[in-house]
């Protein structure tokens, strides 16, 4: 049996953010006045709680409502993202969101074809992923043959060459091609001959996406798991500020502050 432990950081930020800004303001407007040095634990927690309550807030609105730090535990992304990348998604583009009760507040856009989003895994909305969207509501989507079309359109894919997939359990070699996704171009492993996931053909219902990886076929993704649910968005990936790769333990300099795309 698995447990999956889940720290939970908006509702701790959040949590933070209040109780401090409640003694903050107790401190300010009741207590300030009353208390004398000779309570030293007094003094402290409130001191404390008045230094501490900015940063908190100023974390959790960055946090909340501009942009969410992750680390990429997987290859299902490669080769556009690598295992050890430290991404960054922009979390207003896709609207504005209570943070702990997750209520869209306001509304700014909806995932495109092509976006790489951060999300909530529909099965533990306590666990993120990150993946490609590749379809939006009322799409037709059929994967066969290693071919994606999608609403009758096929995207055309263009072989590259051969890469060592070291992102899997056991590197093996796979084609590296460059795919365009209705206009998004990008780059895409296929490992020829392995069966799985052939012949997906399906319709994205309303206010759900239809997530893939980029490594095909080593992606734990939509093809087995569904759709992503439109309240279960977070943001879209947009770069990456930081790479460590664990097999040479040595930062991945090159890969600092490329664009995702």
């Amino acid at each position: 049996m698995k447990f999956d432990i889940y720290f939970d950081v908006p509702f701790v930020l959040t949590s933070l953010t209040l109780l401090t800004g409640i003694l903050a303001l107790l401190d300010l407007f009741v207590f300030s006045k009353k208390r004398g040095r000779k309570h030293k634990v007094f003094v402290v927690v409130f001191e404390y709680a008045r230094a501490f309550f900015p940063v908190f807030l100023l974390v959790l609105l960055i946090r909340s409502f501009l942009v969410q730090p992750f680390r990429v535990p997987t290859g299902s992304l490669a080769p556009t993202i690598m295992p050890g990348d430290f991404i960054v998604a922009n979390q207003y583009i896709y609207g504005l969101r209570l943070p702990v009760l997750n209520v869209k507040v306001f509304n700014i856009s909806a995932p495109q074809r092509g976006d790489i989003a951060l999300f909530r895994y529909p099965e533990n909305p306590g666990t993120l992923y990150v993946k490609r969207v590749i379809g939006v509501p009322g799409d037709h989507v059929v994967y066969r043959n290693k071919m994606l079309t999608i609403n009758g359109k096929l995207m055309s894919q263009k072989l590259l060459g051969m890469e060592l997939d070291a992102s899997d359990i056991f590197p093996s070699s796979v084609q590296l091609k460059e795919e365009n996704l209705d206009g998004v171009v990008h780059k895409i492993f296929v490992k020829p001959g392995r069966k799985e996931w052939e012949n997906i053909d399906l319709t994205v219902p309303p206010n759900s996406y239809f997530m893939m990886g980029d490594n095909r076929d080593n992606s734990n993704d939509g093809r087995e798991w569904g759709f992503v649910p439109e309240e279960n968005l977070i943001g879209k990936v947009f770069g990456v500020w930081m790479s460590w790769d664990a097999e040479n333990y040595s930062v991945r300099w090159e890969r600092i502050g490329n664009r995702v795309r």
